[in-house]
């Protein structure tokens, strides 16, 4: 009689964790989330579109050129070629998927413009509502595909691993009820770590605990610091912060110091469009200087309830109108470019588990993501690997002993505030040899009460022994421009 095959275990329900899932059609998948239906993911937060070479004047090469420089060619140059080069297939697909990008009158795709790219090829869906336009469009077809078995309202604490493979996870219910799943493979979707910076645009969830627990698991990290900090936040009181999406910058909006003069004005030849860190850096550095940086977005043309209506939204709630006055913003920590190292394939260094999206690092963007990339790469990779994961042949048993590999202990609320203000000081837009060290020393000193501090620690630790300056990871004691 044969055997039924194990299911998939793939945990996240954001942009990379619904690609993988499906793409890995038939094989059953057991898809888990935090949260009932899915939300909270970074995805759903994404106010930037995907880019792809659409434009018949672009081309994949020129995409390709783009995400080098942003990254400052510390990239995977195959993965970018093999990334830039799918991306029009990307869009094709979601479109299949239902996702309805915006149109201009003639029922073309629009295509918009972002920092560090030289053409306009970010597709957008819903004005800036990209990332929740994916997410529901590609977790109705999860919900409704045969194979796909969706689990919400649970977290992943433990990795099952037996004769050096993991083979299965264990979940914890709000209730704090247990279950063990046996796994052929197991798939970490879980985003990122923006949540554990003192400010971020990313929601709390994205606080690393997937990276957490593949480390803890013995798989190898890579470029752990390397922290992009997006440029603008509205800069209001709190922990996650509303994003102000680029793409207003490329509409026409600018940057403004404390007395009202162009802020990006001889600082690179892109202005107001540099590379993210570039701007980020800028931003911090009139802030440092004891300056409130504006964003004067009162030129921006169209109907902003079509074009922007999340920024809109963000911006009322907190007595702001975008349309007729400049807007406070603020750098706020946004993607991590490092994570699990893997193969092209999604191949962590510990066999039987996977990562994927934002909690791993194939090497695609480098020091530095090009702006609307990690959709793109989401679905791309997310794809890819499911596809490898459906072809792959049925594990045999594995015998012998196991073990629990644990996440361990979180810290305490008023730890995780504590941490958060260490690690925006130390490894922020800007960082330094003496701030890093003390940073370390502090984790170090904690790391037996929590996770976080036990993560914190890795990204200090990685980000004194990069001890040049390159893309996002800054050294103002290693020649940074900042």
């Amino acid at each position: 009689m044969k055997q039924a095959r194990l299911p998939i275990v793939v945990v996240g329900g954001g942009v990379a964790g619904l690609a993988t899932a499906l793409a890995a059609a038939p094989a059953p998948v057991r898809l888990l989330c935090r949260a009932h239906d899915g939300s909270g993911s970074a995805s759903a937060l994404a106010q930037g579109g995907i880019a792809a070479a659409l434009d018949p004047h672009d081309s994949p090469a020129t995409h390709a050129a783009d995400t080098l420089l942003a990254g400052a060619h510390h990239n995977d140059a195959e993965m970018v070629e093999w990334l830039t080069r799918e991306a029009p297939g990307a869009i094709a697909w979601l479109q299949a998927q239902g996702v309805l990008f915006d149109r201009d009158a003639d029922g073309r795709l629009q295509l918009g413009r972002e920092g560090g790219h030289a053409a306009a090829r970010i597709v957008h869906a819903g004005g800036d509502a990209s990332g929740a336009a994916l997410v529901h469009a590609l977790r109705a077809k999860a919900q409704a595909a045969a194979h796909v078995q969706w689990r919400g309202g649970v977290d992943v604490d433990a990795l099952l691993v037996r004769d050096g493979a993991v083979v299965g996870v264990r979940t914890r219910d709000e209730r704090g009820r247990q279950e063990h799943i046996e796994a052929a493979a197991v798939v970490l979707a879980t985003g990122g770590i923006g949540a554990l910076f003192a400010r971020t645009s990313n929601p709390p969830g994205a606080d690393g605990a997937g990276l957490a627990l593949g480390l803890a698991s013995g798989a190898s990290p890579r470029d752990l610091e390397f922290v992009q900090f997006h440029p603008t936040t509205l800069d209001v009181a709190g922990h996650c912060l509303p994003l102000i999406t680029e793409a207003l910058r490329g509409a026409g909006a600018h940057l403004l110091d404390a007395d009202g003069q162009p802020l990006m004005a001889g600082v690179h030849p892109l202005g107001d469009l540099a590379p993210r860190d570039v701007v980020a850096r800028r931003v911090a550095q009139a802030q440092g200087e004891g300056g409130q940086v504006w964003l004067d977005a009162t030129g921006v043309a169209g109907a902003w309830e079509r074009r922007f209506p999340t920024v809109l939204a963000a911006c009322r709630a907190h007595g702001f109108d975008p349309r007729r006055a400049p807007i406070p913003v603020t750098p706020a920590a946004h993607f991590h470019m490092g994570g699990l190292a893997t193969d092209a394939d999604g191949r962590t260094s510990v066999p039987g588990l996977h990562a994927v999206g934002e909690v791993a690092c194939n090497g695609v963007h480098g020091a530095n993501r090009l702006a609307s990339n990690s959709l793109l790469e989401g679905v791309l990779c997310g794809r890819r690997l499911g596809r490898f994961l459906a072809a792959a042949e049925p594990r045999p048993g594995r015998r012998g002993d196991y073990r629990w590999v644990e996440r361990g202990d979180s810290l305490s609320p008023s730890q995780l505030i504590a941490l958060g203000d260490l690690l925006w000081r130390a490894a922020g837009p800007v960082r330094e040899a003496s701030s890093l060290r003390d940073a370390w020393r502090s984790c170090a000193a904690v790391a037996d009460a929590g996770w976080q501090a036990r993560l914190a620690k890795a990204l200090l630790r990685a980000a004194l022994l990069r001890k040049r300056s390159l893309g996002a990871h800054c050294r103002h004691d290693r020649g940074c421009p900042a």
